[in-house]
C-alpha cells in the first residue's frame, strides 16, 4: 500500500496535488511492473487535522498514523518553511513509535521557492525519515515554485525514474538510503 502525507498546513496546496500527482503515477507505475499495489495511494492530508494531531486519544489522529504504519510506501510531502519541514508534519512523525518507519520505503517530496531552499528542506527530512527507520529514496522530488504548474509531468518522470531503479524494492530495509541516481 502506498501512503501519501501532505504535510502543507494550507488545505488545496500545490504541494499536496504534486504529492498525491506522483503516489498516482507510482501505484500506476508499480502495477504495470507486476507489484502489487492499491489502485490509489492512501492520502493523509495534515491540514483538516490541525491541532487534533496533538491530541493522544482523536480518532483522526489514531487514523491517521494507522495508514502511515500499514503502507510500504509513503510518499512524505512537505513545502520548505524556514529552511526544513513544517511542524505539522513533524507533529505527525512524532507521534510514530521508535523505529516507527521501519520496514517501509520512504520518498521524500519537498517544494520551494529555489533549489537551495529544497536541497536543505531535503536533506533535513531525509535525516528525519532515516531516524524513523525508513529505507529512504535519495534523491526524493524536489520541486521550485516555477515547476509547480506541470505537477503531473513532475511526477510521472519521478515515477519512471523510481521504478526503473534496480535497488528500488519494498522488501529491503537496507540499504538505509536508495540513490535514484545513476552510478
Amino acid at each position: 500500500m502506498i501512503t501519501v502525507i501532505n504535510g502543507n498546513p494550507r488545505a488545496d496546496s500545490r504541494t499536496g496535488k504534486l504529492a498525491n500527482a506522483t503516489g498516482l503515477a507510482l501505484a500506476n507505475r508499480l502495477a504495470l511492473a507486476g507489484r502489487p499495489a492499491e489502485s490509489e495511494p492512501h492520502i493523509v492530508d495534515l491540514a483538516p487535522l490541525g491541532y487534533r494531531l496533538l491530541v493522544a486519544g482523536d480518532v483522526t489522529r489514531r487514523l491517521a498514523i494507522a495508514a502511515v504504519s500499514g503502507a510500504d510506501i509513503v510518499i512524505v510531502a512537505t513545502p520548505t518553511y524556514k529552511g526544513s519541514y513544517t511542524g505539522i508534519l513533524k507533529v505527525l512523525l512524532d507521534a510514530l513509535p521508535h523505529n516507527g518507519l521501519g520496514g517501509k520505503v520512504a520518498v521524500p517530496l519537498v517544494t520551494a521557492g529555489n533549489a537551495q531552499q529544497a536541497a536543505s528542506a531535503s536533506d533535513k527530512l531525509i535525516d528525519l525519515l532515516s531516524e524513523l527507520g525508513a529505507t529512504v529514496v535519495t534523491p526524493g522530488l524536489t520541486a521550485i515554485e516555477s515547476q509547480l504548474d506541470g505537477e503531473i509531468t513532475l511526477a510521472e518522470d519521478f515515477a519512471d525514474r523510481l521504478t526503473a531503479h534496480e535497488a528500488f524494492a519494498l522488501t529491503l530495509p537496507n540499504p538505509r538510503k536508495i540513490s535514484t541516481t545513476s552510478r
